[in-house]
Order: structure tokens, then C-alpha cells, then sequence
């Protein structure tokens, strides 16, 4: 006999064994309680936001982040770069070519 299966809504779902906050229970930016019957605003995927205004900032807060993790890439870049330059033998800095044979 087939088993009949029951849909949940996932405010609904909670693992076994555990009691507690839902994934989309609050908004991930202010920790405002998100209702069933409001609109939730996601943003890269599962997170939820009570409202645009709070899913706009943590677009902002994300791209700010990302900047300065490419400055500091760059920077880090930059000094590997000059570091190895430093550490070149002197024939590559003198334009000498050396050949062994």
C-alpha cells in the first residue's frame, strides 16, 4: 500500500530533536520576527529580510565587504610581487643572460 504524503510548510518543519529558531523565523540583518502571512524578501538564497530597505542595506554591507577584501588581495598581490622581485637573482636584474650547459 502507498504511503500518502502530507506537505508541511517549511515555518513548520523543525528537525528532530531540536527546539528553537527556524531558518526564516527572523530577518537576517534587524532579527525582526517574520509573520506567515507577510512578505519575506531573500536575498542570495536563504536569507531572509522582513523588507526591501533591510535587504538593500545588507547588499551595500555585502559589496563594502567584498571591496576591501579585493583592496587587500590587491595589496597583498603587490607586495608578494615586489617581494620577489627583491629576492631575483642579479643576472635577471642585470639583463644578463646565463646559460649552463
Amino acid at each position: 500500500m502507498a504511503r500518502s504524503l502530507t506537505c508541511a510548510f517549511f515555518f513548520d518543519a523543525e528537525p528532530l530533536g531540536e527546539t528553537g529558531r527556524h531558518a526564516l523565523d527572523a530577518c537576517a540583518l534587524c532579527s525582526k520576527p517574520l509573520r506567515r502571512n507577510s512578505d519575506i524578501f531573500m536575498y542570495r538564497g536563504d536569507a531572509p529580510f522582513c523588507s526591501e530597505e533591510c535587504r538593500y542595506e545588507q547588499m551595500h554591507l555585502d559589496a563594502a565587504c567584498a571591496r576591501q577584501a579585493a583592496s587587500t588581495r590587491r595589496k597583498q598581490h603587490a607586495q608578494r610581487s615586489r617581494h620577489e622581485a627583491a629576492a631575483a637573482p642579479v643576472s635577471r636584474k642585470a639583463g644578463v643572460s646565463v646559460t649552463s650547459y
